[in-house]
């Protein structure tokens, strides 16, 4: 079996504070654009970010902004913590947000959804569903809602290979108190996302 390729992010791939203060105003834009192909809105509480090297670097480099820290001991906590997120050629990964309007919808409504991380689903034309396989951090407490979760999708080869042939791609949830579905994903998106895929 071969070995799966380690995604490259390390120390080298991130800019001093002084450095990326110089870079952000190019950056920023840059990759919020990168963003938009890659960011599905299923009905109106959840969104779903596809992650890869750009916007996990971009991520890490706000946070050590945010921290105003350029220690090597903390860049290393934050790529360790980040890395996992990004998409081993053989899947796809992603951050799931639930989002309320304000803090009294999200206490009415977030105790009914939970589980909701585990009903995600893409789904290749002509294969089934293949659901999410969330937080594999393990550090999740079942009975305590939350608003956002990683959300990993392995797809088999066959699936690979027809995505890369141009069959589309879908994305939806069916948690029973909430359904919603893009079927299929515009181009645009379903290119960037199989961008990922090696």
């Amino acid at each position: 079996m071969a070995k799966k390729s380690t995604p490259v992010l390390s120390r080298a791939n991130i800019w001093s504070l002084e450095e990326y203060e110089k870079r952000r105003p190019t950056f920023q834009p840059e990759v919020l654009a990168h963003k938009k192909n890659r960011t599905v809105h299923l009905g109106n509480n959840l969104s779903i970010a596809f992650e890869d090297e750009m916007t996990i670097r971009y991520r890490i480099q706000e946070l050590l902004r945010l921290e105003e820290t350029d220690d090597v001991d903390a860049i290393q906590d934050e790529i360790d913590a980040y890395v996992p997120l990004i998409p081993d050629g053989s899947n796809l990964k992603a951050t799931m947000t639930l989002e309320f309007a304000d803090d009294d919808e999200r206490r009415r409504l977030l105790p009914h959804l939970i589980g909701i991380e585990d009903r995600v689903w893409i789904q290749v034309e002509g294969s089934s569903k293949v659901y999410s396989i969330s937080d594999d951090d393990g550090d999740r407490e079942d009975f305590r809602p939350e608003t956002e979760h990683h959300l990993r999708f392995e797809l088999t080869k066959e699936m690979k290979a027809a995505l890369k042939y141009g069959v589309g791609l879908a994305v939806g949830v069916d948690h029973p108190r909430y359904k919603a579905a893009i079927n299929p994903l515009p181009q645009a998106m379903r290119n960037a996302l199989v961008a990922d895929l090696k």
